[in-house]
C-alpha cells in the first residue's frame, strides 16, 4: 500500500504518561514513512513517558503544548492507547476540547485500544459505528456508539472520519486505515 502525506502535519495527542509505546511508535513511523510530519502534542511540555504493558519503556519530547496547538495547523488527529494515557486525557477540559475541535473541523481522527475513552469525553462517538479494547464497550454504548470487535473500524457516517482499532496486534491495519484517512 502506497499512501502520499506529503506535506501533511499530523497531531499525536498524549498524556504525560501512560502511552503504550508501540500504539505511539507505529502510526509515528507510518505517517513519516508515508512523508507526513508527526508532531507530538502533550497537555505539559518537555518529555513524555511510554509504557510497555506495565513496564517503563522510552520517553519522548513533546513537540507542542495543547494550550498552543491550532487544529488548522495539523490535517489529522492519532490518539494512541495505555490504560493511563486516554483516562488523564480525558480529564483534561483542553484536551478534550482539542479532540472535538478535530471533529468539528471535519479532519480525520484515529484512536486505538483505550483511546476511545477520550472520545467519550469529547462527545464525539454518538451514532458512530467503532471499536477498542473490549472493557471499554459498554462506555462506547451508553455513549451512544455502536460497538464492534472487529480489527479496524472507519466511520465517515457523521462529517468526519474516525478510525477505531482494538489493540497493538491490529497496528497493521490500523495504519493502513488511518494512512488512507489522512491522505484523503
Amino acid at each position: 500500500m502506497t499512501v502520499d502525506l506529503t506535506g501533511k502535519t499530523i497531531a499525536f495527542l498524549v498524556a504525560a504518561e501512560g502511552i503504550e509505546q508501540v500504539e505511539l511508535t507505529g502510526p509515528w513511523k507510518a505517517v513519516q514513512d508515508a512523508g507526513g510530519t508527526p508532531h507530538l502534542v502533550s497537555p505539559k511540555s518537555g518529555h513524555v513517558q511510554a509504557f510497555e504493558h506495565l513496564d517503563k519503556a522510552e520517553t519522548f519530547p513533546v513537540d507542542v503544548t495543547v494550550a498552543d496547538a491550532d487544529v488548522a495547523s495539523y490535517d489529522g488527529l492519532v490518539l494512541p492507547g495505555g490504560v493511563a494515557n486516554p483516562d488523564a486525557l480525558r480529564m483534561d477540559a483542553s484536551a478534550v476540547a482539542l479532540i472535538k475541535g478535530f471533529f468539528d473541523a471535519g479532519k480525520p481522527v484515529a484512536a486505538i485500544c483505550h483511546a476511545p475513552w477520550a472520545l467519550v469525553e469529547a462527545d464525539v462517538v454518538r451514532g458512530r459505528r467503532l471499536t477498542s479494547w473490549p472493557s471499554l464497550q459498554t462506555d462506547l454504548r451508553n455513549a451512544g456508539a455502536e460497538w464492534v470487535d472487529e480489527e479496524v473500524v472507519v466511520d465517515t457516517s457523521a462529517g468526519s472520519t474516525l478510525v477505531t482499532s482494538r489493540k497493538p496486534d491490529d497496528l497493521k491495519a490500523f495504519d493502513e486505515a488511518l494512512l488512507t484517512a489522512f491522505a484523503g
